[in-house]
C-alpha cells in the first residue's frame, strides 16, 4: 500500500532516491522499478530491512539501477550532504523524539532543487484512535505525537525547503483503525476486523472502480494519512 504518489515526482535514470524510515520497502521497492534509479534504504528495525532486501533482490534483474539498504537513525543519517535528488520519509516523524534532528537531517542529504515527501497520520483520524485507546499510542515505539497540519508544515519548512502540494490518502483505512482501537489494536482475531482488513486487502489488488471512487471521496475528509510534497530551495 504506497501512500506517496510517485507519478508527483520526476523518476527517471540516474535519480538517487533515499526512504529514510523504510520499513519492509514498500516505497523503496516502487521507486526501484523505474529503470535506472539508484535507490538507498534506512530503518532501526533489521527484521524490516532484511524483508526490503529480498524484495529489491528480486527486483534487481529486471532493472538498472543501484540498490543499498542500512541500519541508520534518521536523526543521524550516514549520507554526506546533497546526497538524493528526492527524499522520502512516510509514517515515521511521529515515532521520533527529536523530531527536529530528523528533518534536519532529511534536509541536509537532500540537493537543492530536490524533492522532499513527508507522510504522518492525519491529525483528526489519529485523534479518535488516541481517544478511543490508550494502549494504540502508549506502546514501545509507538506514536508519541500527533501533527496539526500548520505546526508540520511549520518545522518543514524552516529546515529549508517549501511546500508545493498537500494531499491526503487512505480515506477506507481511517474506519478500519478506529474498529481496532475499540476492540484492542493488535486484536485481529475479531471478526468484524477479519472482514474488514480482507476487504482492505481486496481492494488494494483489484482496485476496482467503485472503491477507488470512495476513497478518493473519503480522502479529503477522514484519510488516514496527510502527504507533504516540498521542494528544497538554493542558497
Amino acid at each position: 500500500m504506497l501512500t506517496v504518489d510517485f507519478s508527483r515526482l520526476s523518476l527517471k535514470a540516474g535519480t538517487r532516491v533515499l526512504d529514510a524510515g523504510c520499513g519492509g520497502g514498500r516505497h523503496l521497492c516502487e521507486s526501484f522499478r523505474t529503470s535506472g534509479v539508484d535507490v538507498a534504504g534506512v530503518d532501526l528495525k533489521w527484521d524490516d530491512l532484511c524483508k526490503a532486501r529480498g524484495y529489491l533482490n528480486l527486483m534487481a534483474g529486471e532493472t538498472s539501477g543501484r540498490w543499498v539498504v542500512a541500519q541508520a537513525d534518521v536523526t543521524k543519517l550516514p549520507f554526506t550532504d546533497g546526497s538524493f535528488d528526492i527524499v522520502v520519509c512516510s509514517e515515521v516523524l511521529e515515532h521520533i523524539e527529536d523530531n527536529r534532528a530528523a528533518v534536519r537531517e532529511l534536509v541536509r542529504v537532500l540537493k537543492p532543487g530536490g524533492d522532499l515527501v513527508v507522510t504522518v497520520p492525519r491529525y483528526g483520524p489519529e485523534r479518535i484512535c488516541w481517544a478511543i485507546s490508550r494502549a494504540y499510542h502508549q506502546e514501545p515505539g509507538g506514536h508519541i505525537r500527533i501533527y496539526k497540519k500548520k505546526e508540520l508544515q511549520s518545522l518543514l519548512e524552516a529546515a529549508g525547503v517549501q511546500c508545493r502540494r498537500i494531499r491526503y490518502r487512505h480515506g477506507l483505512h481511517a474506519p478500519y483503525w478506529w474498529l481496532k482501537c475499540l476492540v484492542g489494536h493488535k486484536n485481529e482475531t475479531f471478526p468484524l476486523v477479519r472482514a474488514y482488513r480482507k476487504f482492505l486487502e481486496w481492494e488494494i489488488m483489484r482496485r476496482p472502480l467503485l472503491t477507488a471512487l470512495m476513497d478518493r471521496i473519503l480522502n479529503p475528509l477522514i484519510g488516514k494519512s496527510i502527504i507533504f510534497y516540498l521542494k528544497k530551495g538554493y542558497r
